[in-house]
């Protein structure tokens, strides 16, 4: 890069400048005023190679001088008002360490990157409309190969924010655990939350390209992420909110192991062997003692079927001192094995359930929107996006996972059933399953959303 800034100080398109910020501040006119030639532009290009050599190694303090760009003071676009390529800044670079004490501009870096490395299409937000131009003189001026610069709005999502200057305020402040949060709009964070290569680039193929700023609803990226998983996640079964159920007429000792599907929309993914016992698990949510309307799941007195099990009705509820429900008892019929009746009597709900005793116990991260509001600038005077943040986007829970997820790798996806899709989280150990909830099986946020709002979207 700095050889190439010598082939434009040689041909007489870059000088060396002694004005100060504030003077060349001054030097370059407003919107309806043109500019006016910095007294050190005519320098000859023998004197401005050897200024600018003496930039590079050091003789000149901060500010003193920089090189910049002779197009031309009284162009309507500001940015080709002799832009600055270089400046003098004395401190250590990252990888570099004291070698350079000239650093370049973005616009002098950005079209010489991308013709070095072969871009072809460049693809900038619409701010960088104004600065094409400037790219293309300095790849023209060069005489090297072009890429083109195209400009499109940046991608922004309801509940979350996308700017990168956010990222860090984000991860600086604690509020996430790091660029890689699950709850983070990068691709790290979304890898780690289980979104599929195939899912973004779905989702990219939905929203597509335009030239007009527009917010995407985030309901459509899952939407992506649900469709892909529904065909490729394997399902289990795991309960994160566990009630224990016994079946008093089962007995206490056998084990045995029931066919399950491995998922309904592949059969090429096969089938596993999930054990039943005399002891369950089943999600709390799904037991009331006193059933509301409509309510089809267990409750006393009422028969549900147990996925890919048996029929079982409700015959006894054990609590606590406290009155809080502690245990279910029930009774199963032999003759419903594999979930139907031979007399065909129906029932209204099938549940989800683990054997106790072979169960696989797992942290399961459940994450949800990172804000409460689609808008997260949306608040009253005196807020800021913070006072926006959802409370409720990570809930930890241990949860009961049937034993065939047992030696699950990082980065797998499962489809808990009647739960939602989950991914083994990166934390996992050999002796610690961790999940992270990649998304539910519907959106309840539109749903909330709609409700909201009366009915409309």
């Amino acid at each position: 890069m700095f050889e190439w800034a010598k082939v434009l100080i040689a041909k007489g398109s870059a000088f060396v400048c002694d004005l100060t910020a504030e003077e060349m501040a001054q030097t370059r006119g407003t919107l309806t005023s043109p500019g006016t030639d910095s007294p050190y532009r005519n320098r000859t290009p023998e004197e401005n190679l050897d200024l600018f050599e003496r930039m590079k190694i050091g003789e000149f303090p901060d500010g003193a001088k920089t090189l910049r760009a002779k197009i031309d003071m009284t162009s309507p676009n500001m940015n080709l008002r002799d832009p600055v390529m270089y400046r003098i800044r004395h401190t250590d670079h990252h990888r570099q360490g004291n070698k350079w004490c000239i650093y370049p501009s973005y616009d002098w870096a950005h079209g010489l990157e991308d013709s070095i490395e072969g871009v072809t299409h460049s693809l900038c937000s619409l701010e960088y409309v104004i600065h094409r131009p400037l790219y293309d003189w300095f790849l023209d001026e060069l005489g090297i190969y072009h890429p083109r610069q195209i400009e499109f709005p940046r991608l922004k999502m309801t509940y979350t924010v996308m700017s990168k200057r956010r990222f860090i305020e984000l991860v600086d402040g604690g509020y996430v655990s790091g660029y890689d949060d699950p709850r983070m709009p990068t691709l790290t964070g979304m890898r780690r939350r289980g979104y599929s290569p195939e899912a973004i680039k779905e989702f990219c193929n939905r929203i597509g390209l335009s030239k007009a700023d527009s917010t995407i609803e985030f309901h459509i990226l899952e939407d992506c992420v649900r469709d892909d998983l529904n065909k490729r996640a394997l399902r289990v079964m795991g309960v994160l909110d566990p009630i224990k159920v016994v079946i008093t007429n089962y007995p206490e000792d056998q084990v045995e192991y029931i066919d399950a599907v491995n998922n309904p929309e592949n059969p090429e993914a096969g089938g596993r062997k999930v054990p039943f016992s005399r002891e369950l698990y089943i999600e709390r949510d799904d037991f009331r003692e006193v059933p509301p309307p409509k309510f089809y799941r267990l409750s006393p007195g009422k028969e549900v079927r147990l996925r890919y099990g048996y029929f079982i009705t409700c015959t006894d509820v054990i609590k606590d001192e406290d009155g809080n429900v502690t245990e279910i008892h029930a009774t199963y019929d032999p003759a419903t094995k594999g979930g139907d009746s031979p007399d065909g009597r129906k029932v209204k709900a099938t549940l989800h359930w683990v054997s106790a005793k072979h169960a696989v116990e797992a942290e399961v991260r459940l994450y949800d929107h990172l804000f409460v509001k689609s808008n997260p600038d949306e608040v009253e005077e005196g807020q800021t996006y913070f006072d926006n943040l959802n409370p409720d986007s990570l809930k930890t829970v241990t949860g009961f996972i049937e034993p065939s997820i047992s030696g699950a790798a990082a980065g797998v996806n499962y489809q808990f059933e009647r739960m939602g899709y989950f991914t083994v989280d990166k934390d996992t150990t050999a002796e610690k399953l961790v999940f992270n909830r990649t998304a539910t099986l519907k959106d309840t946020w539109s749903r909330i959303a709609k409700a909201a709002s009366g009915g409309k979207q």
